[in-house]
């Protein structure tokens, strides 16, 4: 069986384990959980850390759980939170949890026959018809309020420094979580619970549960919260968070953060998102220090990433997209793009509009660079342009005498214009002539 700890250790990811966790896991087959907060209708980034600790999991012979957080999404985790957050309808939190569960099923094995197959289970499902008296009178009294106020999520948001102070909701919200970890316990033999560093104190409170309750013994182990070497938070771009969903962050912006990650970053990142082995790391660090231009930490980590959240496929059409904006391409290349990636490719360049009209009887490459679109000043200054072999349509040099037609549409509806390498500008097309909107550069 391989060990899961030294994998975990040599990818620098470990942060606290509990004494006697690594013998319990190298002993026997053991089951372990770790839980997805359903704030939102998909995970991000930040949360494929710990899809990837359940896959090194099952890689290592053990059988994850995966815990959804269907009652505890209700309350809020104060961990590692300055303000309390709001509270979600079930209507939301039950597309949210539809979302992660559709999301979770594509990294980790759930249906095979494997002895060691994933479990996927809802916390909603045991904590539903749990009554206030009843959690009070058989859960709560085995826990003193001097042990959950020791914990360091609770006394930050009690220190004279908190203006919010905590919610009683949210205080039992460690409560809560142990339960989730002493039933889990009981049900599916589950003696071992993974999170992030900021979870050591939720966690300790289910091994003493499990402990003081059940009479057993449980363990915990918690890995580094990722960071960035400029301080930025992880997984955060100008843009907001990088979804693992298709739709909130396309497969090129995807893998373009992870493209465009520091050197520093990279080291670490091809360490804890990939499952190369540690000889084939070692070596293409060493290459990478050797050529840093060629960015082949970058490429590597943005190859193995993309391909695993959202397929080769996704990929092959992500790095097209990369090179369309960085290397050479050709007007079929561009053609060959969905709407949503060209966009993100152009994001920020300036557009205006034509009607498909224009394009019928063939629209004269001059007209469509001053008067249609203003991408440049006047007349006089698109023929000195074309003379000089500076004016590009969908990434191809054309004459003065070119004319624009529906041939070139890129996505039924874009076409690229270009002076130089770096200044481009988008004619998007409308059907309706009178609904034209200009938009000056």
């Amino acid at each position: 069986m391989k060990n899961f700890v030294e994998e975990l250790k040599w990818r620098g990811m470990l942060h606290d384990i509990m004494p006697g966790t690594e013998e319990q896991l190298l002993k026997e087959v053991t089951s372990a959980y770790i839980g997805f907060d359903p704030t939102a209708d998909s995970l991000h980034i930040g949360s494929l850390v710990q899809i990837i600790l359940l896959m090194h999991f099952q890689k290592c012979g053990h059988k994850p759980i995966a815990l959804v957080g269907g009652a505890t999404g209700m309350i809020g985790d104060p961990s590692g939170k300055s303000d309390e957050r709001n509270l979600l309808n079930e209507e939301t939190l039950q597309k949210n949890i539809d979302g992660i569960k559709s999301q979770l099923e594509r990294f980790i094995d759930f249906k095979s026959d494997v002895k060691n197959k994933a479990t996927l289970v809802n916390n909603y499902d045991w904590m539903k018809n749990f009554s206030f008296l009843d959690f009070a009178r058989d859960i709560g009294k085995h826990i003193t309020v001097n042990y959950m106020m020791a914990k360091e999520s609770v006394k930050k948001r009690l220190s004279a420094e908190s203006t919010t102070g905590m919610s009683f909701t949210e205080f039992t919200y460690q409560l809560v979580q142990g339960y989730d970890f002493l039933h889990l316990y009981r049900e599916n033999d589950c003696k071992l619970q993974i999170g992030g560093s900021d979870q050591w104190g939720n966690i300790t409170t289910g091994t003493e549960l499990v402990r003081r309750i059940a009479k057993g013994k449980a363990y915990a182990l918690t890995i580094k919260l990722i960071t960035k070497a400029d301080g930025t938070k992880f997984g955060k771009t100008e843009g907001g968070n990088i979804w693992l969903d298709a739709n909130k962050t396309s497969p090129y912006k995807f893998y373009q953060f992870w493209f465009n990650s520091s050197d520093t970053d990279a080291e670490n990142y091809i360490k804890i998102f990939t499952f190369l082995s540690k000889e084939e790391i070692d070596d293409l660090i060493k290459e990478h220090k050797e050529t840093p231009h060629l960015r082949l930490l970058q490429k590597k980590i943005g190859e193995e990433v993309t391909i695993m959240t959202h397929g080769k496929d996704a990929y092959e059409n992500a790095l097209k997209a990369s090179n369309i904006l960085f290397g050479k391409s050709t007007a079929s290349d561009l053609k060959s793009l969905d709407e949503q990636t060209f966009l993100d490719i152009f994001e920020g360049v300036p557009q205006a509009e034509i009607s498909k009209e224009d394009l019928e009887n063939g629209l004269d490459i001059i007209s469509a660079l001053n008067e249609k679109s203003g991408f440049l000043k006047s007349n006089g200054e698109a023929r000195r342009a074309l003379k000089e072999n500076s004016i590009s349509v969908n990434k191809e040099k054309i004459k003065d005498d070119y004319k624009l037609s529906s041939n070139d549409l890129i996505a039924d509806k874009f076409i690229l214009l270009q002076r130089g390498k770096k200044n481009y500008f988008l004619l998007k097309v409308v059907l309706d002539r009178k609904k034209l909107l200009v938009v000056r550069s």
